[in-house]
């Protein structure tokens, strides 16, 4: 089993059972959901015209690849309703795949760590709350402390 950081985000429907269905759906026999962080509400960041995002960090144990991960969280994000729309624009579900394991993915579908969470307190926040003894993740949120992030 390896162990891997996923990042949840939702700003549309009702977003704390948004994020409960995601969890559930990742759940199965090839992926485990072991701890969860808190959930925040975060600001939108580029399109501000948008409602604000419930954001939450999980952490999984899983059989698959990281490419068999992909598929399985967009299929999850098809099946639970997310229509492509304006980048960076309001969505009923987004799931990211942070970190895998000690992988380094860069392909043109996938790129592990995650490329932007490190400008994103609404990664960085929740997943300091799961690996606090990460000093890059550590090092990083103080560079985004600006960023409104309310844990809930």
């Amino acid at each position: 089993m390896k162990v891997a950081y996923l990042g949840l985000g939702t700003n549309l429907g009702d977003r704390a059972a948004n994020l409960r269905d995601a969890i559930q759906r990742l759940t199965s026999a090839e992926c485990r959901v072991t701890r969860q962080s808190s959930i925040y509400e975060t600001e939108p960041r580029d399109v501000l015209d948008q409602p604000w995002f419930l954001n939450q960090v999980i952490e999984i144990e899983t059989t698959l690849f990281p490419m068999q991960l992909l598929a399985r969280v967009q299929r999850i994000e098809r099946e639970m309703g997310r229509k492509p729309m304006v980048a960076k624009g309001p969505r009923l579900i987004d799931i990211d795949i942070l970190l895998f394991g000690s992988a380094t993915v860069s392909s043109p579908d996938l790129e592990i760590p995650h490329p932007r969470m490190w400008q994103r307190r609404f990664v960085l926040e929740p997943l300091a709350e799961l690996v606090p003894d990460r000093r890059d993740v550590q090092k990083m949120l103080k560079s985004v402390a600006g960023q409104v992030v309310r844990k809930l």
